[in-house]
């Protein structure tokens, strides 16, 4: 189902849309043949003023019927073009920051109602790599952002200690290499871990970390004590589409897998994608609850493709922000 905001915008539209055709095609012709009727029988002496009132809707109807124009526009296209989203959250670092506003393709995973978000007109499916907009499988009130990782068919492994994915891509009818049996895995070109320019901040009382560049950590000053804890953090690079992106790994920290998601007949941290629907992740890997957790997207689930950044503000979770990343604005991959 769609968001409360896109409920109200597509019943403003409606109810604006049927003053605005009643007053073009029905009252609004009313009131002109009323005036041409008074003119008549006055032998066109009326009094102008006269006239003017009565061919004037009332001030209501007409700021109704007004607003019709604008919001059909800006229901239009963020139902059926682009949409935008404000990233709250450091799962896609470093590919998309906390504060990257961005604008999400709708139609790329198919034309669809804007209340049920049914598919009306198909134009593609997901694809490996695709940053993509979903609802939460569980909760489908809740927009998340993740890459696309697994498709239909597909075999995924995390490898938990190297903090690696292994995929066996579904097989198709014409490999001959499968016989009936997994395919090869892919070759993601996983490039050697490196320090990267990132401080992953834990602090008592907040509930998520806080991330910071080099830069701004020793800006602010900030030393581990009780109730801060900094970590290091690698990065490095995986190709699950046609171009490379960067993801993240703190250092010294280790996921627990007995909290992954657990699908039967499977070892723990390996799933089987079913028809129909996708294995998501998030680039920055130990601050990312994804598909390891509440386990498969269903395709219906989808909103659209993460395609650019339009704005983006230097913040952190739940503060203001305190200037603009305009180096930030562009595409994304």
């Amino acid at each position: 189902m769609a968001g409360i905001f896109a409920i109200i915008l597509a019943t403003a539209t409606f109810i604006t849309g049927i003053f605005w055709f009643l007053e073009k095609f029905k009252w609004k012709p009313a009131r002109q043949r009323k005036v041409e009727e008074i003119r008549t029988q006055s032998n066109g002496e009326a009094d102008g003023k006269l006239l003017a009132e009565i061919g004037k809707p009332k001030v209501w109807v007409e700021n109704l019927a007004s607003f019709f124009p604008v919001l059909f526009v800006v229901f239009f296209i963020r139902s059926f073009l682009y949409e935008p989203f404000q990233i709250p959250s450091g799962s896609m670092m470093q590919t998309l920051l906390i504060g990257d506003f961005i604008a999400v393709e709708k139609y790329a995973y198919g034309l669809r109602d804007p209340i049920t978000n049914t598919v009306i007109i198909p134009t593609g499916h997901p694809k490996r790599g695709d940053v993509a907009v979903f609802k939460h499988p569980n909760v489908p009130q809740m927009d998340l952002i993740k890459r696309v990782v697994g498709l239909p068919g597909d075999k995924v492994v995390y490898l938990v200690k190297e903090k690696k994915i292994v995929i066996y891509p579904a097989c198709q009818t014409t490999d001959t290499d499968c016989k009936g049996q997994q395919s090869k895995p892919l070759d993601l070109h996983y490039s050697e871990p490196k320090p990267s320019n990132w401080k992953e901040v834990h602090e008592q009382f907040k509930t998520s970390p806080s991330f910071y560049t080099l830069q701004q950590y020793a800006d602010k000053g900030i030393t581990d004590t009780s109730s801060v804890v900094t970590l290091n953090m690698d990065i490095q690079q995986e190709t699950l589409g046609d171009k490379p992106h960067d993801i993240l790994i703190t250092q010294g920290s280790q996921e627990d897998p007995n909290y992954y998601y657990h699908q039967k007949d499977q070892p723990i941290a390996t799933w089987v994608v079913p028809q129909g629907h996708y294995f998501m992740m998030g680039d920055n890997r130990d601050n990312s609850g994804d598909s390891r957790y509440f386990g498969f997207v269903p395709e219906g689930n989808f909103v659209g493709k993460a395609t650019a950044i339009w704005i983006s503000f230097e913040k952190q979770p739940d503060e203001w922000p305190t200037g603009i990343r305009f180096s930030r604005i562009g595409g994304i991959h």
